[in-house]
Order: structure tokens, then C-alpha cells, then sequence
């Protein structure tokens, strides 16, 4: 979700403000097309049903933000069911050009078997209408809109962890004081879309373990589409790839069935770096491995109809509310790294029934 240059760690820790870099923050490509970039992905039950959320487009890039998603893209949803290497589903969103009202159209497409992994496939459609109302089909139901972010982290301490893996050094949490954590979040909004998928659906049925991730696609001038971002597990792009501030690490275009070959030993030598330094392993580059195997292929897991949570013990599915900083963070360190945020801070940001997020 978030990034930050390697010169952040150490602004951090003098007072100065971090010069942090993300899919939400200031950078040309994020400030041009943040309407393309993923910033947070949520799988979670709801009654008899399962939700899957996908935020893009957040303010905290500045007020001059394009509004709205963006009329030229996809944004999909991949399913794979039972471990499967490719998506068994797709859940394809679009949007029309818009309007004075500030309000666009949208439509949901539904791809199956092999179609779910073909651009040039149309697939099923499933619902038509428009962003800022619930659109309500068979067994399925879908919002889209502006909403207030529940998302929270203070930077500060990102900065921390950006550059010890940038540097392969020890976390450096001297002065760090957890009690005095701010959310460098509150206030922020960004374009969320929600669909909802009933238990009846013969491929989520209650038990079923699922991976899930998602992409934007943008038209090419050639007449086909190309993947300009994805997002699986949480805070993965700030974490190991801090300096893809224009988007162009190849992780962005591939599949996630690509990941551990293209990137595991990579991951797996930042993490061991990390914690060789800090010596929170006897095994430094096993628990890197480890690591990597657990992060790779980048699709977020659960199993359809338990309770889902991302946090230390299980990662299973993630909730509006999972602290997924703070897991994530002290997982690169090999040890706890406390972020003094609870899911309090956001707690007037999410709701308990559809659409779940809240309206800005």
C-alpha cells in the first residue's frame, strides 16, 4: 500500500519530515493516474457471503487528485479456488466517463474457467449502475465510491523498516515511541469498490480456500489491455520495492504464478539481511526463505465463510480493521515491531453492513 525512499529512515529520526513515496503518495505517475494504483485489497465474510474490497485513488497524493475511476481501465478481482495457480474467477469492473454530478456509470463482468485469465474475454454480464448507490444482481451486490480510509499507519515508522531493508541493517526503533503514533491517514479518502458474493455461488462456497488479488488494466493503443498494478498481501510494494516510485518494477505486469521465481531469493535475501543484523534468527537466510514462501505467490488467502484476520498468528483473509502494518512490519524484522495504533482509530470509518466502508 505504501512506500517510502530509503532516505525516509533516516528523516525519521532527525525531525525532519520523511520524504515517503507510495501508491498514495506524491509521485508524478501517482499524481497523473492514482486512479490506477491499488492501495489496499480486503477479503472478509459478511452474512452468508463473502466481501471482497478494492481501494485506489487516495487524497493523501495531494488535493489536485483526479476524481473518480478512471473511464479507460479494468479493475478486476482474481479468484483462485483450491490452490489453484490461475484464477478460476474474474470480477471485472468498469466505469463510464464522469458526469457533472460527479457520479459514473459502472458495470460488473463475470469470466469463468479459462476466460478468467483472457483479456479479449467479455464474460457474463452480471450488474449495470452507478457509483455512490448499491447495485443489487443474483446473488451478488456491488458499490463503488469515495469513502473515508480506514486504513492507518503512522510513516515514521515505515520510514524505519524501508531503510534497514534497503540498507540490509537492523530495524532501528531507538526512539521510537509507540504511545505518541499518529495515523498519517486521518482525513484521507480514497475510491473504494465492494462486491459482495452470496454463499450460493458454486465456486465460494462456505469452506472453500480461495487466493485472492487484484489488478488495474488500462486500453492500449494497440486495442488490448495491459496490467498497471496489482496487490495481494498488504504493504508489500512499500516494503521491498520502496523505490518503484514511477511503477516500473516488472512485478506490476506479472502474475502472481511468476512471483517465487522471479523474486523469491530476492525477498528471501532482504529479509535475511534484516534479521542477520539484528540477530532476531539463528537461521537468517531459512527464516528469509521462509518468508518469501509465505509472501509468494503475492495472493491474499481464506477460506470462504471463517472468520477472516491478518494478523500474527493467521492470515486469513483481512478485515477493514486488521492491523496489517504492524504484522507485516514484524515480519520483515523477525521480531515485534509495535505500531501504537488500534483499530479504534478507525472505528467511525467502517460500518457493519453493506456496503461496510463509509461514504465521504
Amino acid at each position: 500500500m505504501l512506500g517510502a525512499e530509503p532516505a525516509a529512515a533516516s528523516a525519521a529520526t532527525d525531525g525532519r519530515k520523511p520524504a515517503i513515496m507510495s501508491h498514495h503518495l506524491d509521485t508524478p505517475l501517482a499524481r497523473q493516474n492514482g486512479r490506477l494504483y491499488i492501495d489496499d485489497l480486503y477479503v472478509f465474510p459478511a452474512t452468508a457471503s463473502t466481501v471482497f474490497v478494492m481501494d485506489v485513488n487516495s487524497t493523501i497524493t495531494g488535493p489536485d487528485i483526479q476524481p473518480g475511476f478512471h473511464d479507460e481501465a479494468r479493475y478486476e478481482f482474481k479468484v483462485h479456488a483450491d490452490n489453484a495457480e490461475f484464477e478460476t474467477l474474474t470480477y471485472r469492473v468498469s466505469f463510464g466517463a464522469r458526469g457533472s454530478d460527479g457520479r459514473q456509470s459502472l458495470a460488473l463482468h463475470l469470466l469463468t474457467g479459462d476466460d478468467a485469465r483472457e483479456d479479449a474475454a467479455d464474460g457474463e454480464l452480471v450488474l449495470e449502475g452507478t457509483t455512490g448507490e448499491a447495485c443489487d444482481g443474483s446473488d451478488v451486490r456491488l458499490w463503488a465510491g469515495r469513502i473515508h480510509d480506514s486504513f492507518y499507519i503512522d510513516l515514521s515508522l515505515l520510514a524505519r523498516v524501508n531503510g534497514a531493508v534497503h540498507d540490509g541493517t537492523a530495524v532501528d526503533l531507538s526512539g521510537w515511541q509507540p504511545e505518541q503514533a499518529q495515523n498519517s491517514f486521518t482525513g484521507t479518502t480514497v475510491e473504494s469498490i465492494v462486491l459482495e458474493i452470496s454463499h450460493q455461488h458454486p465456486v465460494l462456497e462456505p469452506g472453500t480456500q480461495i487466493g485472492v488479488w487484484c489488478t488495474t488494466k488500462l486500453a492500449t493503443d494497440a486495442g488490448g489491455w495491459r496490467q498497471i498494478n496489482r496487490a495481494g498481501h498488504p504493504m508489500m510494494w512499500p516494503i521491498f520495492w520502496p523505490d518503484d516510485t514511477r511503477f516500473t518494477y516488472p512485478a506490476n505486469a506479472r502474475h502472481p504464478a511468476q512471483d517465487f521465481e522471479a523474486d523469491g531469493k530476492n525477498l528471501e535475501d532482504r529479509v535475511a539481511a534484516v534479521v542477520a543484523a539484528a540477530g532476531t534468527s539463528d537461521d537468517p537466510q531459512g527464516y528469509g526463505e521462509t518468508v518469501a514462501r509465505e509472501l509468494f505467490p503475492d495472493v491474499l488467502p481464506y477460506v470462504v465463510g471463517t472468520p477472516a484476520t491478518f494478523g500474527f498468528a493467521t492470515r486469513n483473509g483481512r478485515t477493514l480493521a486488521d492491523n496489517a502494518p504492524e504484522v507485516m512490519l514484524s515480519m520483515v524484522a523477525g521480531t515485534a515491531v509495535p505500531s501504537g495504533l488500534k483499530p479504534s482509530v478507525t472505528a467511525s470509518l467502517r460500518q457493519k453492513t453493506f456496503p461496510y466502508v463509509v461514504p465521504a
